[in-house]
This record gives structure tokens, sequence and C-alpha cells, in this order.
């Protein structure tokens, strides 16, 4: 029985790479819907596309709203139903969660493919969402269908988490989702690199987006007292006072172990992300929004990093003004801490399976990037997370022309079939093994 089912793991395997081809349509399909955050519009029409190419697997699919209440904020960037999909087919076996998160970054300047179209050249992927993180989902389907084709029997029922507000958000859907008690068994994120890495933890980011008002008045009268405010040369001296903190910010170290490729440790960043102003040459303005991110070592505070910003900002302005100030949270994610736990050793096996890495190949290290997976941390419902992805530093993730290729899509879709198949390295499942 045991060569029987090694031989049709083996099927599986090599039908993944023959099937990549005749599944691009749908891996079109989720590139072409915009889900880029800000604001977050697509998660409805995404939801709708999985749940339809989820149902011939037998998967059981419901959509979780996050309530407006939680995450909306007035003149904030964010608008549209934050819809997350939650996949299930129950057989009785252990859940392994598979996350994702749908939200993009939004197009930047700089595209010379369609970013909301799949452009195939050659093995390269092209497309905004392609490599972080749809392209991950592309590859969970090729290995449930390959499993389903040929009859490959899984140790684990897998829960497809397809989540909203990774890319900044104030309330990701996977925090509501384990504050609901809506997440068991453990959980694979494929929100990582196609790297033979043991994820060490992160930074954690929040965004502030800053409100400068003043007055609108005919530009010709701008020059005279009393006549209103301009609330772009307002700006100016509080961006003069972050930039001096920037550097402040840049100077402190974390002692989270850097990437391989990192040219010293990881640091803090305060970055100016946005700025948006004005109306025309005619019309003094009167409205700056700017926002401010901060990702913030796992040794630092949220508070104290907010009070600081905000101590920066108030002690720009001049007493004399009469500008307004707003400062209001728009996006966090908190620290996420080392998530090591019992079934590491066989997903880096299946790994090893799927892109041909070597027991000496891994590493363990962290990120200044960062994970809504801190706040699942946070509510005590599991501290172990494993990690994986297709990101690699010519990926282009969150830049122009972002992309992944065949070779790592057909690993990644092998390494996930190894996983959950129960062939597969048996005296490394833990819910078997363990007394």
């Amino acid at each position: 029985m045991r060569q029987y089912t090694q031989t049709r793991l083996s099927e599986a395997m090599l039908a993944i790479a023959r099937d990549v081809d005749v599944a691009l349509d749908d891996f079109a399909g989720m590139i072409a819907i915009d889900t880029s955050f800000p604001p977050g519009k697509g998660y409805g029409a995404f939801s709708d596309l999985m749940q339809n190419l989820l149902e011939p697997l037998d998967f059981v699919s419901e959509k979780v709203v996050v309530p407006e209440v939680l995450w909306h904020v007035p003149g904030g960037p964010a608008c549209g139903e934050r819809v997350n999909l939650v996949a299930t087919r129950e057989t009785g076996k252990p859940v392994c969660g598979l996350y994702y998160h749908v939200d993009t970054v939004p197009v930047t300047p700089g595209w010379v493919r369609d970013p909301l179209a799949l452009t195939v050249e050659g093995d390269d992927f092209y497309g905004l969402g392609a490599a972080d993180m749809k392209g991950t989902i592309f590859a969970t389907l090729l290995a449930l269908r390959a499993a389903r084709k040929c009859g490959v029997d899984l140790a684990y029922d897998p829960m497809l988490l397809l989540c909203t507000d990774e890319e900044g958000g104030l309330y990701p859907g996977i925090r509501y989702l384990a504050e609901q008690g809506r997440l068991s068994g453990h959980i694979l994120n494929f929100n990582g690199s196609a790297a033979p890495r043991i994820w060490a933890g992160c930074f954690g980011i929040f965004n502030l987006q800053l409100t400068v008002t003043g007055r609108a008045v005919h530009a010709g009268e701008g020059n005279r007292t009393g006549t209103g405010n301009n609330a772009i040369e307002g700006t100016l001296p509080l961006l003069a006072a972050l930039m001096d903190l920037k550097a402040e910010v840049a100077e402190r170290q974390s002692a989270l172990t850097p990437p391989p490729h990192s040219k010293g440790p990881l640091r803090p960043q305060l970055t100016l992300s946005a700025i948006n102003g004005g109306t025309a040459g005619g019309q003094v303005p009167a409205e700056v929004k700017v926002l401010i991110s901060r990702r913030y070592a796992p040794e630092e505070s949220y508070e104290d990093a907010r009070a600081e910003i905000e101590a920066a900002i108030h002690g720009a302005i001049p007493s004399q003004s009469e500008l307004g100030i707003q400062i209001d949270l728009v996006g966090h994610l908190v620290p996420t801490s080392d998530p090591e736990g019992p079934h590491w050793p066989r997903w880096q096996q299946a790994l090893s399976q799927g892109f041909g890495y070597r027991p000496e190949d891994f590493g363990k290290w962290g990120a200044a990037s960062c994970s809504d997976f801190g706040w699942v941390q946070k509510t005590g419902v599991m501290h172990e997370v494993l990690l994986g992805g297709l990101g690699r530093p010519e990926s282009c993730i969150h830049s122009p022309e972002e992309h992944t290729t065949r070779q790592d899509v057909v690993a990644l879709a092998r390494s996930i079939l190894a996983y959950l198949a129960s062939d597969f390295a048996p005296e490394k499942i833990p819910e078997t093994t363990t007394v």
C-alpha cells in the first residue's frame, strides 16, 4: 500500500508541472481583479472568483465580513466591504490552515506591461500580485487539483484563509478571524519568500494619516493678513521635523537576526509614504494629507514610537498658527515573535522536496518587513506559523513589473502537496507521532 500511495504522489508531482498552462486562465482571473489597498474595493469580487474555483474541489466557502466599525476611519484611505473567504473541507482529519492576503499594493508609475492582466513571457508570469501573493493561491490550486486527479490521500483537512487588508490596513481580516475563534490547527503562511528560510519573526508597522487644514481663498488674496492659511506651506515645517526624526530612528538597530543578503543589522524606519493636497493655481490649498509609515522593531513599543512622531509634529507648529492638525491611525500590524513549533521539520522537508534545498541550505532570520500574524499570536489562538512563498529579490514585489516564474510556482505547489500528503514523511506528522 505504501508503494501504491508513493506512486500516486509521484504522479501528482508530475501533474502539477503539466497542468500549469491549462490553469493559467484561473491565474489571469485573479490578477484581473483589482484588490489593491488602498482602497480595497475588490475583495467581494475576488471572494466570488475563489468560491467558484474551490467548489469543484468540494470546499465549502463562507464569506466573513469585518465590521466597518473596526476598520473605517473618516477621511481615511480604506473603503468598500472587507470580505474574507474561509474555505473548508472537513473529513475529520487535523486542520492545516493555508493563509493568503488577497490585497495588493496600488499600481505605481513605471509599469510597461498591463498590471491587471497576466502577461506570460517564457517562464515569467507578470502582473500585480503575481508574487505577492496571488501566485501562491495559484500554486495551491495546482497542488489540490493534482491531489484530486491522482487520488493522493491527505494527512490534513486544508482550510483556505483568503484575507483582507494585510498591506497596511487598520484591522486585517486574519486578525478578525483569530479574534472570532475561526482558526484551528496550525497555519502555512505564504507571505514569504522562495528561499530556504526558517522564520525568526519580523517588525511591526503602523501608518498615521496627518491631515493639515487651512482655509481656501482666492490665490490673489492669499498674501493678505487674515484671508486664509496655506495648508501646503504650513506643512513644510512638519515635514522637516519628521525628516529629522527619520534620521534619529534610522540610527537604532534590532537584535533580530537579519537576512543573509542584508548589509547590516535590521533598523527601524520612518517613511513619508504619500502626500496629497491642493486643487488649483488660483486657490490657496485648504488641506494636505500626509501618510507617515513607521516600521518598529520588536524591542520598541507602538505607544512610544507614535508618541515621538506626534511630539515632532506638534513641536514644529508655530504658536500663532491657525492651521488645524489631525492625526489618525489608519493601519497597524504588530511585530510577530519567533513562530517556531513542532510542524517546522515537516515543512522544511516539504520545501526541500519542492525546491530541491539541502538541509544545510536553511538559515533562520527575521525581517523588517511585516506580517498580520502578530495579531494572531496576540490573541493566543496559536503561536506557531510556518512561512513560505514566491518572493525573491528580483521579483519586483511592491514595484512595477512584479512577476514570478513557472519554476517557482511549480516548486511551491509541490511543496504544498508534499506537506499535505499523508504518505510524505509520515514520521514527521506531529499529530500522529506525539504520544
